[in-house]
């Protein structure tokens, strides 16, 4: 073969392949979409010519018969466009084949998705058959029911009827007998055909036996299932757009429906004889109640008490309150017995039952440390916890109690309770020595006994606890144990040294001296004692102080005396409640329980509880709401009482004896836990007497808000604010209204700023001093003056402008001031003894020759408020 023949067939095989569907210019393309949709796009065909690269075996046979190669007839499309993007053409065509790879996935991807989307159109129908099929069930039997329970009835009316008949000896036809029942039977489900009637035989037809067509009565086909008898057929098949679309026209009522209406027509035509008879209940009824809780507790309608108190021509609601009387009254009406209750009853077994001495254990003690301020006492506790707290204390003074535990080298372990020593926190110290087994008292070597020392030792005689003395900074120099020791024998405290009971040691918590010997002596103390407490019980103990933090909201440092607080608990604190979210100890650390005599401090109550106030785990938050309902409305009903007793008393008091009224600083106080604005105000109102007082108008804990500074504002009150801050909104409305804020960390300060003002309040006192006399010796009249009266000095001195009073006889008969002094023609500042002057009274001229002037000066002096805080 030659080139030429081997051209030619080149040619003639690429033209062979090319004309391949000639004659077809239009073809039709599948376009895929989301969700999966898709589109037929009708396109134009475009022909590409494609170069066949020659196969090795034409390659191989025009070598060999022709020693010159073909060149090519040109590059081919392919190639063009490869160059054109940059690539090869290998590169082109295994994107082509990628592309129509990827084509080939999305047409299988759209055949599996119409396989899964027609096995989900299956299930579905088949549930909706399955639906149908229930339905259907369902009306059948309660179609079946319906015709059971009428053909019942239609037997007791015939039963009833043919009763009346043979009584009243009246022939009826049967069938006139069984029309009222008829009647009276409900028309419900399709009506049974009649079978048709025989039809005999007649004429020769009949005779030979032959069967006569007769007109057989039309039987009436059986409705659906479905179908209720005086109703519209019920939706079928599918919803779709147009029935959707149609109005509510055709809306069906529901299954349940009509058998609630079967039921209230069964009821009604039996005369409600199938109700159960009303049992009476016994209601509980305390002092005060709602209406409506008086309803719940009878399991009444309210609508019917309502109704009765009309009836009775009482205009109630259902949110009025009853008192006992009445509400006795309506129980008894009701056909309910009574118990009567009174409020406090909620309260009643609060604390649980009483311990059985085999379930008690040993127990550490509670140890209170007392003392005068600044004679050590939280630098002693200090020294037996290893920590420094006075650090952390404002002024070097405790502010508030302080609940640690600590754990001696033996094991035991000691509960201490630090107390402040101001005079302030006297209530403080009293609430501590309340809940405590032990009671230190801490002197001071060189200080000796003190006031608050002596406030402490009642404290703790009068809550009836052992006492040890502690005899602290005996490091010093001037430090005389002895003496102290000595001068506690007036206050009733013998120590052992002297032949008492009472254990004295000399400690130094600045120098670490002597605390073996402390605890030694309080362990010896807690043996003497029998300290036990049943741990397997509910929780109860006291609550030592409570606090708003920021973060974590309302905190009670408490101290459990029996039972186990565990997180979950539901705790009553006073008049707060809530559910135990968390349990720390005093350095943070969390507790899953804390037992008997541990301080911890818990997370997750309402509010912040008074200091003092008992905690107790009931077993319902129901329960804890209804207890702190009573205790708030206790409080308001206490607070309201007196405040009601105290003014009309004081308003009485002023009517009778005619005195001004009294002046009142009010003022509002924030601080940082509920012990130290217990102590600030019981510390201001102190301070009253007859003319000012002091008086608090609202006191919390936690920072100060706008709200705070709103109610200052309306009262014209100042903030105190006692180691805690105001908010940036609240800095703005203060400044804004012109709100004062106090700030203060050391309760010295405080005391002593409201002292200032209230002295500042006190009307000054006004002295009077004697300085001379003047005798009347002549009276002259002078015009456009007045009477002047001619006098001699006899004893002091006389000076313009002071205050005279007029003697005639030795009796007062004018006081004034002194207009006129003058010695000849000219105004003199004052005169002495033995010199003769000219005198004039201020709008006075009864004057008389031998009368007598006495003059005085009036001196005002500020007076300072004079308060034992």
């Amino acid at each position: 073969m030659s080139d030429t023949d081997k051209t030619k067939s080149d040619s003639d095989g690429g033209r062979k392949q090319l004309s391949l569907g000639r004659g077809k210019d239009t073809g039709v393309v599948k376009q895929s979409f989301s969700h999966g949709r898709s589109k037929q796009v009708v396109v134009q065909k475009k022909k590409k010519r494609i170069s066949a690269a020659p196969t090795k075996a034409t390659k191989s046979g025009a070598d060999a018969s022709s020693p010159t190669k073909a060149k090519p007839a040109g590059p081919s499309k392919a190639a063009e466009l490869a160059k054109k993007l940059g690539i090869t053409e290998a590169e082109l065509r295994a994107r082509q084949a990628a592309l129509k790879k990827r084509e080939e996935d999305v047409q299988k991807r759209q055949a599996e998705d119409a396989v899964k989307q027609d096995a989900q159109r299956r299930l579905k129908e088949e549930q909706d058959r399955l639906q149908r099929e229930e339905q259907e069930r369902e009306e059948a039997e309660a179609r079946k029911k319906a015709e059971e329970e009428a053909r019942k009835q239609a037997e007791e009316a015939a039963a009833i009827a043919a009763q009346e008949a043979k009584t009243n000896k009246t022939k009826k036809p049967p069938a006139k007998a069984e029309e009222p029942v008829e009647a009276r039977a409900p028309k419900e489900g399709p009506r049974r055909p009649e079978p048709p009637k025989e039809v005999s035989g007649a004429g020769a037809l009949g005779e030979l036996g032959g069967r006569i067509k007769s007109k057989k009565p039309k039987i009436e086909p059986a409705k659906p299932a479905r179908q209720t008898r005086g109703e519209p057929k019920r939706r079928q098949g599918k919803l779709t757009i147009a029935a959707a679309l149609d109005g509510d026209e055709d809306r069906q009522r529901s299954l349940a429906s009509v058998r609630r209406a079967r039921e209230r027509e069964r009821e009604r035509r039996m005369g409600g004889s199938d109700k159960s008879e009303k049992s009476a209940r016994e209601v509980i009824v305390p002092e005060t109640i709602t209406l409506s809780d008086l309803a719940n507790r009878m399991k009444e309608r309210v609508a019917d008490v309502v109704k009765y108190m009309m009836k009775q021509g009482e205009m109630m609601r259902a949110n009025d309150v009853l008192d006992a009387d009445t509400a006795e009254l309506i129980v008894e009406e009701f056909g309910h017995t009574v118990k009567r209750v009174s409020e406090a009853d909620v309260e009643i077994g609060l604390e649980g039952p009483d311990d059985d001495e085999a379930d008690l254990k040993g127990r550490p003690p509670v140890v209170t440390i007392m003392g005068h301020v600044d004679h050590g006492k939280t630098s002693l506790l200090d020294a037996l916890r290893s920590t420094d707290v006075v650090a952390g204390e404002a002024g070097g003074i405790t502010q508030h109690i302080g609940a640690y535990q600590v754990q001696l080298k033996s094991g035991d372990k000691i509960t201490f309770l630090d107390t402040p020593g101001h005079a302030a926190f006297s209530a403080m110290r009293a609430r501590g020595a309340d809940i405590t087994d032990i009671c230190i008292i801490v002197v001071a070597a060189d200080d000796g006994v003190m006031p608050q020392t002596i406030e402490a030792i009642s404290h703790a005689k009068a809550a009836g606890v052992p006492i040890i003395i502690a005899v602290n900074k005996i490091d010093k120099p001037d430090a005389e144990a002895q003496k102290v020791l000595t001068e506690l024998l007036q206050y009733d405290i013998q120590v052992e040294a002297m032949g008492g009971e009472v254990q004295a040691i000399e400690v130094s918590a600045k120098e670490k001296m002597g605390l073996d010997e402390l605890t030694e002596a309080i362990t010896l103390q807690a043996e003497i004692l029998e300290l036990q407490a049943n741990p397997d019980r509910d929780a109860d103990g006291v609550v030592v102080e409570s606090q708003l933090d920021k973060g974590r909201g309302p905190v009670a440092t408490v101290l459990v005396k029996r039972g186990t607080l565990q997180r979950g608990d539901i705790v009553v604190a006073g008049s707060q409640w809530g559910k135990v979210r968390a349990l720390t100890n005093e350095r943070g650390q969390q507790l899953k329980s804390a037992g008997p005599t541990v301080p911890a401090e818990v997370l997750g109550l309402d509010g912040a509880p008074d200091p003092g106030d008992p905690f107790v785990v009931v077993d319902s938050e129901a329960r804890a709401r209804e207890i702190t309902d009573y205790r708030i409305r206790m409080k308001k009903q206490a607070r309201g009482t007196s405040t009601a007793k105290a003014s009309l008393e004081q308003m009485l008091n002023r009517l009778k004896d005619g005195s001004a009224e009294t002046q009142e600083a009010p003022l509002v106080v924030k601080g940082d836990v509920q012990g130290s604005v217990e102590a600030i105000t019981q510390a201001v109102e102190k301070m009253s007497n007859e003319e000012v007082r002091a008086r608090v108008i609202y006191g919390a804990v936690g920072g100060i808000s706008e709200s705070d500074v709103l109610l200052a504002q309306s009262s014209g009150a100042p903030i105190i604010a006692f180691n805690t801050r105001a908010n940036k909104q609240a800095r703005e409305l203060a400044e804004k209204e012109g709100v004062e804020i106090r700030y203060y960390s050391v309760i010295y300060d405080l005391i002593n700023d409201v002292r200032d003002t209230l002295s500042g309040m006190l009307a000054p006192e006004k002295r009077e001093t004697f300085i001379g006399y003047a005798q009347i010796l002549e009276v002259f009249n002078i015009s456009k003056v007045g009477k002047v009266a001619g006098c001699r000095v006899t004893e002091g001195v006389v000076k313009r402008g002071c205050g005279v009073r007029l003697l005639r006889d030795d009796v007062v008969i004018h006081e004034g001031m002194l207009s006129t002094l003058k010695r000849f023609k000219d105004e003199v500042p004052e005169v002495k003894e033995g010199i003769e002057c000219g005198m004039a009274f201020e709008r006075y001229e009864d004057m008389r020759v031998g009368d007598l002037i006495e003059c005085f000066q009036v001196e005002m002096i500020e007076r300072e408020l004079e308060v034992n805080v």
